[in-house]
């Protein structure tokens, strides 16, 4: 009887092990953490191109890779719980996707490699001690804008336009880097600046009225807060037909005006191969370069020219998007 449960025993732990075998296989390759600090078009789509770029070079979320995406919904504790436990987990590589979410993770570790997306300025963010040799565990894909034409699109759609005002989140490090850069190139146009600022969305459509009372026209930066809340701004412009423009496409789907901007699906997808290469070859993440978008996208919506009674111009209508 004791010789039978010897070999019952032998066989449970057999077994035991080959299936704990197989979990170990199941999970071969390695982790990918995302952390995204909020749910909007931009955001969302950057994650998409990263993921789609790893997918299209072999890396099958499930298969030989595991992708743990996971969204803050605009919370800084949210923020510090996810990377936190990126960094207990140890996982082989953390995308970052906005400028809080970077800042949050890259508190956490100085040993895991971290690329970030949607980041307009990694210098000024402290991420970076150079766009071109980081010198950190930090690298990634800067979505700052061509802000100089985006103002110029302004004055050529709204030429009657003297002044114009921008609204945009105060504690967003890029943000205030971007309406710094607003603010020269609106001048030097001859317009007059007029500013407000917001501290969370709950503010967005007072200080949006307060600015319409102000300006001929707005324009908003690639503002995590504001991409958030245009509908808020819609329906303030809606009423006083003043057009905005934005940083980028989603913020005109959403109701801006008008946008020369980065596709932030081919901005992610580019930060996806910068992933490829530390996670094949082995990169030096210190040494990559900070990489900038390689083509900008034209959008205007019609719909909201077509309800503010803005006339577009003859060479502006192959841009023109209907939602």
């Amino acid at each position: 009887m004791k010789k039978q449960f010897t070999v019952l025993v032998v066989l449970v732990a057999m077994v035991v092990f080959v299936g704990l075998s197989g979990c170990t296989n199941s999970a071969k390759g390695p982790k990918v953490g995302i952390i995204q600090l909020a749910e909007h078009a931009a955001l969302d789509a950057a994650s998409e191109g990263f993921i789609a770029a790893l997918k299209d070079n072999g890396y099958v979320d499930g298969e030989n890779i595991t992708i743990d995406l996971q969204n803050a919904q605009g919370e800084q504790a949210n923020l510090s719980t996810i990377s936190d436990r990126f960094v207990s987990e140890e996982v082989d590589l953390i995308l970052a996707v906005a400028t809080p979410a970077a800042q949050a993770v890259a508190g956490k570790t100085s040993t895991i490699p971290i690329l970030g997306t949607a980041i307009t300025d990694y210098v000024e963010a402290r991420l970076a001690l150079s766009n071109e040799e980081p010198g950190l565990n930090i690298s990634g894909t800067t979505d700052m804008n061509p802000i100089k034409e985006q103002l110029d699109l302004l004055a050529k759609l709204v030429p009657e336009a003297k002044t114009v005002g921008v609204i945009y989140n105060s504690s967003e490090d890029n943000s205030i880097l971007q309406a710094r850069i607003a603010r020269e190139n609106i001048e030097s146009l001859g317009l007059k600046y007029e500013e407000v600022t917001v501290s969370s969305t709950n503010d967005v459509q007072q200080a949006t009225q307060s600015l319409v009372e102000k300006c001929d026209a707005i324009y908003i930066p690639t503002d995590n807060t504001l991409a958030t809340a245009m509908p808020v701004v819609h329906g303030v412009v809606m009423k006083s037909k003043t057009p905005v423009i934005c940083g980028e496409e989603s913020m005109v789907h959403e109701g801006g005006l008008a946008t020369i901007g980065i596709n932030y699906y081919d901005l992610g997808y580019q930060t996806g191969l910068m992933a490829i290469e530390i996670l094949e070859n082995e990169a030096d993440i210190s040494k990559m370069s900070i990489e900038s978008a390689t083509k900008f996208d034209f959008a205007i919506n019609g719909d909201v020219a077509e309800e503010i009674g803005l006339t577009i111009p003859d060479d502006f209508t192959e841009f023109v998007i209907k939602d």
